[in-house]
């Protein structure tokens, strides 16, 4: 069984999912970090990001794992690496590819194969696993979802100002809903949740409460 999850960043679908699969005890699966991971392979190995074929050939060959919440390129954890902010600048270039998009969905689809799973991201609900058993979308105010991201990156040391994180948060929601292939939009079927006024445990218990009584 696929539970999906989408919602655009700041939205609070990462943690939501992640300790919802923890309470249901199911395996979680975030699709952006499949993606982050990429970017971070890319510009580490200083591929071109405006080269979409180098980077279809990059994605064909990574070796990306989750374990215990964890992500890991080959051997080396880059849970923390992912999330910086130069991922955030440049993985909207990344996932702007038809050609690279079509090779990570692939990954992701096996990757939850015979799971019971969560997974989130941008396009679960309608291109990824568009069958999903449940689907929600989450959202929030856009300078609560800024405000959220600031308060993150700054927990973990990153030298970073609020007007920054907001309007690199613009351009990514700019990004994610006007890309040709795989926008971020809402899936008809889906459960729509407004995050602004609650806390991450409200909206966790909010979802185990309506998945347990669809099941």
């Amino acid at each position: 069984m696929v539970i999906a999850i989408d919602g655009p960043a700041g939205s609070g679908k990462t943690t939501v999912a992640k300790l919802l699969a923890a309470k249901l005890g199911i395996f979680y699966l975030d699709t952006g970090a499949t993606y982050r991971a990429l970017t971070y392979l890319a510009l580490k190995e200083k591929v071109s990001l405006s080269d979409a074929h180098a980077l279809q050939t990059l994605a064909k060959g990574i070796n990306l794992s989750f374990r215990d919440s964890a992500v890991y390129l080959d051997a080396e954890d880059v849970t923390a690496g992912i999330r910086t902010p130069q991922i955030d600048k440049s993985i909207s270039q990344v996932v702007s590819y038809p050609q690279v998009r079509e090779v990570m969905v692939k990954l992701q689809r096996q990757i939850a194969k015979g799971k019971d799973c969560i997974v989130e991201g941008r396009d679960i609900t309608t291109v990824v696993f568009p069958n999903a058993k449940l689907k929600f979308y989450l959202d929030a105010d856009p300078l609560v979802r800024a405000k959220r991201r600031y308060d993150e990156l700054k927990a973990k040391g990153t030298d970073i100002g609020f007007e920054e994180v907001k309007n690199d948060l613009e351009k990514r929601d700019h990004s994610d809903k006007n890309r040709e292939v795989g926008p971020l939009i809402k899936s008809k079927d889906a459960i729509v949740i407004d995050t602004t006024p609650f806390g991450i445990s409200e909206t966790v218990e909010f979802i185990a409460e309506y998945i347990q009584k669809e099941n």
